[in-house]
C-alpha cells in the first residue's frame, strides 16, 4: 500500500491521522506466526489501531485478537476479516506468509478456501474501502436493487476503483465507485442477475453529489 491509499482511508472514515502498532505489538504476532508479509506490517504499524475503521459490519482480526482467542491459530491460515455472522473468513495461507504481498482467500464451508483477491495490499483497500460504507453518518440506509442496465450506468457517473473482493459470503463479487473521495458505492454480485447497492458518504456535500448521480437508479429493497 501507498500514501495515496491512507489519504483515501482518513477522508473515508473522516480521521485527521492514522494509529499504528508498536514495534513490540508486531513482534508478539511474528512469534505466533514466524514471518509477515510486508504489505500487512505495514498496514499493522500505519493504521492497525485507528479505531474509527474497525465499526464497519464485519470483524477485523487484530494482533491483541490472536494472543487470547486461541481458535484464530488456524493450522492452515492467517485470519484477516470475519464477516460479521461468521459466514466466511478471510485470510493469508502460512506458506504464503514470508512473501511480501500475498493473495488472501476467503473460506465458503468446511475448508473450502477460494481467492478473495490476488494481493494483500489489494485486499487490505478493497475490504477497507467497502467496510467504510456501513460508518458513513450520512446514508439512505437501505440497500438497492440494481439491473444489470444501471450497473453499467453507474459505471458511467462514477469512478470504478481499481480494486474489488471476490467470493464474499458465498460467492458475492464487490466492486466499488465513488466520485469525491469520501463517499462510497459498494455493489455487490452474487451473480444471480439481481446486484445491489449500499452508498454514503462522510460528509453531506459529498452525500449530496453521490445521491445525484445515482437519482433514478435502484429499487429500494
Amino acid at each position: 500500500m501507498v500514501s495515496e491509499s491512507w489519504d483515501k482511508l482518513k477522508a473515508l472514515y473522516a480521521v485527521e491521522t492514522l494509529q499504528g502498532y508498536t514495534e513490540k505489538d508486531i513482534e508478539l504476532l511474528k512469534g505466533i506466526f514466524g514471518t509477515l508479509p510486508r504489505v500487512l506490517e505495514e498496514f499493522y504499524r500505519t493504521a492497525g489501531r485507528t479505531e474509527a475503521i474497525y465499526n464497519g459490519e464485519d470483524e477485523w482480526v487484530l494482533p491483541e485478537h490472536y494472543q487470547k482467542r486461541e481458535w484464530l491459530r488456524h493450522p492452515d491460515y492467517m485470519i484477516l476479516l470475519n464477516e460479521a455472522q461468521y459466514v466466511c473468513c478471510a485470510g493469508i495461507r502460512k506458506e504464503d506468509l514470508h512473501l511480501p504481498d500475498p493473495p488472501v482467500y476467503v473460506m465458503q464451508g468446511e475448508e473450502n478456501w477460494v481467492l478473495c483477491a490476488p494481493t494483500t495490499s489489494e485486499f487490505l483497500n478493497a475490504a477497507l474501502t467497502y467496510e467504510s460504507v456501513y460508518t458513513f453518518p450520512y446514508s439512505p440506509e437501505e440497500f438497492y436493487l440494481l439491473t444489470k442496465e444501471e450497473v453499467e450506468l453507474i459505471s458511467t457517473r462514477l469512478t470504478k476503483l481499481p480494486y474489488e473482493m471476490t467470493n464474499w459470503i458465498g460467492g458475492v463479487h464487490i466492486t466499488l465507485f465513488q466520485n469525491e473521495k469520501d463517499n462510497l458505492a459498494a455493489i455487490m454480485d452474487c451473480g444471480d442477475g439481481m446486484p445491489d447497492m449500499l452508498y454514503g458518504a462522510a460528509s453531506e456535500a459529498s452525500y449530496e453529489k453521490i445521491q445525484l448521480a445515482l437519482c433514478g437508479i435502484g429499487e429500494p429493497m
